[in-house]
């Protein structure tokens, strides 16, 4: 069973990170959600939500996948933390999954993780001297990394994540019950 980590800052974009979590659940991918620090999470609109467990309780575990939520407040305190960039290093070195939504890509080109590669972001969040390929697709993939460009592509973001974990078979079944049109 694949394995994700999605870990929450205060100020992260509650409608990425609810349906990340949701739809992965839905695919009976083992998500753990962690925050930066003990304690409910608060987010961008006044949403509470209360991760599983801290981040520092689960560094040393090994994930196929983490899922950085946007949200500007959230993104300036993920890029902040050096545990994150450092988790963000080791999981590109495994050649395991990373992938960003919205403001979060941000952190991707702090950590030097995706020069030269192509990603989406939420539109103003990266300028041209970012070194990198910018997209205005909903969602991009380059190698192991996924991006997305925000609340709006939330659930074409989390379908892709699924599919690259589980297959298309698991995220056509996830998609259907979701009714969408």
């Amino acid at each position: 069973m694949a394995t994700v980590l999605v870990p929450l800052a205060q100020g992260c974009e509650e409608l990425e990170a609810v349906t990340i979590i949701d739809l992965l659940r839905r695919a009976n991918v083992t998500v753990t959600v962690a925050g930066l620090e003990a304690g409910p999470v608060t987010a961008s609109r006044g949403v509470v939500l209360m991760p599983d467990t801290t981040l520092e309780q689960v560094l040393d575990q090994d994930f196929d996948l983490v899922v950085l939520p946007g949200g500007l407040a959230g993104m300036q305190r993920l890029e902040a933390d050096q545990r994150i960039a450092a988790l963000l290093r080791r999981m590109t070195e495994q050649g395991r999954y990373v992938a960003a939504i919205c403001a979060a890509p941000k952190v991707l080109v702090s950590a030097g993780l995706v020069k030269g590669r192509e990603i989406s972001a939420y539109p103003g969040v990266l300028n041209e001297q970012s070194e990198v390929r910018l997209s205005s697709a909903a969602v991009v993939r380059d190698g192991t990394f996924i991006t997305s460009r925000g609340p709006g592509t939330a659930m074409d973001f989390s379908l892709t994540l699924i599919e690259i974990l589980c297959g298309r078979e698991t995220r056509d079944t996830v998609e259907a019950a979701l009714q969408r049109p």
